[in-house]
C-alpha cells in the first residue's frame, strides 16, 4: 500500500551539485557541533549560571546539526533534552514533558486524518474534480489558477510535502497534453511548463499557513506562544490571521506567473479531458471517502466552533467555556482521528476506515522534532540562558519596538529557512523571538507570528523545502527560474506577513 512517504520518495529527488553540497554540510556539522559544544561548555560567560552555560552548550550543539542536518532532525530534537538530563540541567520528568503536550495530540490526530484521505483517495478526488470543470479548459491561466488554488487548498489540511508529491504527476500530465497541442510554441510552452511546476511547490508552502495544521511550524508558534509565553492562540484566530496572508501571496503568485508564463498560450481541450479520464477511473464516491471527509468534517467543527460563538456574542457564555475546556485543539483532532477506526467501510467483514497499520505510517519524525524543539525552547527559558540571550540581542538593536522586532525576525526566518528545514527553522527563532521581545519589554505576539509564518517560506533553493526538491526533479525548473521567482515571493511574503501581523494581530490576539 502507497503512503505519504512513498509517495513522496518516489518524486524528491535532488541533483549531484545538490547532493554533493548536502553530503559537505552533513560532514561540516558533524565536526562543528562538537566543536561548537565544548567551546560553550568552557567558553568564559560570565554571569550565566552553570545550568545556563551547560544549556547553552547543548543549544548550540542542537543548532549546528539542524542546520547542517548531520543527524536526522528528529533524532537531533531527542538528543538536546537528553543532554540536559545528562548533564544536570534539569531533572527528566521537566525536561521530556513536552514530549506529552496537548499539542503534540493535534499532531497526530491531524496526520491520522490526513493518512486517510491519501489512503482513499480524499485527495486525489479533490484535485481532479476541481480540474475536470470543462470552463477551467477555456484557457492556460485559468487552468493555472484552478491548480494552484487546488494545491493551496489541500495543503491547508495535509503536508505541503505530501500535497506536492501527489499534484506534481497531475501537473506534470498537463504539460504533456499541452505541449502535444500547441508543438509551434515550445518557448511558450517552457514558460507555462516552469509556471506549473514552481506554483506546484509554492502554492502548497503558501496554503500551509492557513491553519495551524497546515504545517509544523504552525503549531510550533502556537505552542511556544503558549507554554513560554503564555499567550493562546485558538485554532480560528490563527485562520483569521493566516487566510488573509494565504489569499494576498496567491494573489501575487497568481500574477507573477501569469504575466510570465500563461496569457500568450491557446486553451488545449486534451488537458481537461485527460483529466476528466483520471476522476472516471476513480468511479463513484466510495464508503470510505465519504466516512474520511465526515470525520474530517465533524473535526473542522470542533476546531473552530470556539471562533464561531466568539463572532456571534457567545463567547464567553456557560456552553463556550465549558466547550473550550472539554474539547481543546489536540482533542478534537484525536476525536477526528478515533472515528476513522469506528466508521466502518464494511461492517459484516469488520472492516473500518482506518486500521492501525495505516495509521502508524504517520510522520512520527515530525512529532518528535516538535516535542524535542519545544523542549529545548522551555529549557532555554527555565535556566536564565533565554533573558540573556535576549539582553544581549536588544543592547545591539537600534530600535525595539514591536514593528522593528516583527521586521526583523520574519525577515531572519524568511532567510533561514532557505538553507535550513522549515520546522527546525521556527524551532531556532521562535525561542529567540520570545527572548528578546520580553528582554525588550514588548509582547511577543507578533514577532513570534512573523516568525513563525517567515519559516514557512524558503521558495529560491531545491534544498530549502521538499516540496521545492520535487518539482526541481521535473527537469523543467533551471535553478536560476527558481531563486529569480523564489526571491520575488520571498521579498512578497516579508512585506505581506509584517503588515498583516502588524495590522490584525492586534486585533485578534488582544
Amino acid at each position: 500500500m502507497q503512503t505519504f512517504h512513498s509517495a513522496i520518495e518516489a518524486a524528491e529527488t535532488y541533483s549531484p551539485a545538490e547532493e554533493q553540497f548536502n553530503r559537505r554540510r552533513r560532514s561540516a556539522g558533524t565536526v562543528l557541533a562538537p566543536l561548537v559544544f565544548f567551546g560553550l561548555w568552557f567558553a568564559p560567560l560570565g554571569g550565566l549560571a552553570p545550568q545556563a552555560q551547560a544549556m547553552a552548550a547543548v543549544l548550540g550543539l542542537v543548532i549546528v546539526l539542524w542546520l547542517s542536518e548531520a543527524m536526522p532532525l528528529a533524532v537531533t530534537a531527542m538528543l538536546g533534552p537528553t543532554l540536559a538530563i545528562v548533564l544536570g540541567v534539569a531533572p527528566a520528568r521537566q525536561a521530556l514533558a513536552p514530549f506529552a503536550d496537548p499539542i503534540i495530540f493535534l499532531f497526530i490526530g491531524s496526520f491520522m486524518l490526513a493518512q486517510a484521505m491519501f489512503v482513499h483517495g480524499v485527495d486525489r478526488r479533490i484535485a481532479y474534480t476541481a480540474l475536470s470543470h470543462p470552463s477551467v479548459a477555456a484557457s492556460p491561466s485559468r487552468m493555472l489558477l484552478v491548480y494552484a488554488g487546488t494545491c493551496a487548498l489541500l495543503s491547508m489540511w495535509i503536508s505541503n510535502t505530501a500535497t506536492t508529491a501527489m499534484m506534481f504527476p497531475i501537473g506534470l500530465s498537463i504539460v504533456a497534453h499541452l505541449s502535444r497541442g500547441a508543438r509551434d510554441r515550445p518557448d511558450q510552452v517552457r514558460r507555462f511548463a516552469l509556471a506549473m511546476m514552481l506554483v506546484t511547490s509554492f502554492a502548497a508552502s503558501v496554503g500551509g499557513m492557513g491553519t495551524p495544521v497546515g504545517t509544523p511550524p504552525n503549531l510550533i508558534g502556537i505552542g511556544m506562544l503558549e507554554h513560554i509565553a503564555g499567550a493562546d492562540v485558538t485554532f480560528f484566530g490563527w485562520m483569521a490571521l493566516g487566510v488573509p496572508i494565504v489569499a494576498l501571496l496567491f494573489v501575487v503568485m497568481l500574477a507573477l506567473f501569469h504575466v510570465s508564463s500563461a496569457r500568450s498560450l491557446p486553451a488545449v481541450e486534451s488537458s481537461t479531458a485527460m483529466v476528466r479520464d483520471e476522476l472516471s477511473k476513480l468511479g463513484r464516491i466510495t464508503v470510505g471517502q465519504r466516512n474520511v471527509l465526515l470525520a474530517f468534517g465533524a473535526t473542522v467543527i470542533l476546531w473552530v466552533l470556539p471562533g464561531l460563538l466568539a463572532v456571534a456574542g457567545l463567547g464567553e457564555t456557560t456552553f463556550a467555556r465549558r466547550y473550550a475546556q472539554a474539547m481543546p485543539e489536540g482533542v478534537a483532532a484525536m476525536v477526528g482521528a478515533i472515528l476513522l477506526f469506528f466508521l466502518p467501510v464494511d461492517w459484516r467483514a469488520r472492516r473500518f476506515t482506518m486500521t492501525w497499520d495505516q495509521a502508524v505510517r504517520i510522520d512520527w519524525g515530525i512529532v518528535l522534532l516538535y516535542g524535542g524543539g519545544l523542549a529545548v525552547g522551555e529549557l532555554v527559558f527555565s535556566t536564565g540562558l533565554a533573558t540573556a540571550l535576549g539582553e544581549g540581542v536588544t543592547a545591539w538593536l537600534p530600535s525595539q519596538s514591536t514593528l522593528a522586532l516583527t521586521v526583523l525576525f520574519t525577515a531572519s526566518a524568511i532567510a533561514l529557512s532557505e538553507v535550513a528545514s522549515n520546522t527546525a527553522s521556527a524551532n531556532m527563532i521562535i525561542p529567540l523571538a520570545i527572548a528578546v521581545s520580553q528582554a525588550a519589554g514588548v509582547r511577543p505576539i507578533e514577532p513570534v507570528l512573523g516568525a513563525t509564518l517567515g519559516a514557512s517560506m524558503g521558495f529560491m533553493m531545491p534544498i530549502s523545502t521538499p516540496p521545492n526538491a520535487i518539482v526541481y526533479s521535473s527537469g523543467y525548473v533551471p535553478i536560476g527560474q527558481m531563486m529569480r521567482h523564489g526571491l520575488v515571493l520571498d521579498v512578497a511574503a516579508f512585506v505581506v506577513i509584517v503588515a498583516v501581523v502588524m495590522t490584525l494581530g492586534p486585533v485578534i490576539f488582544r
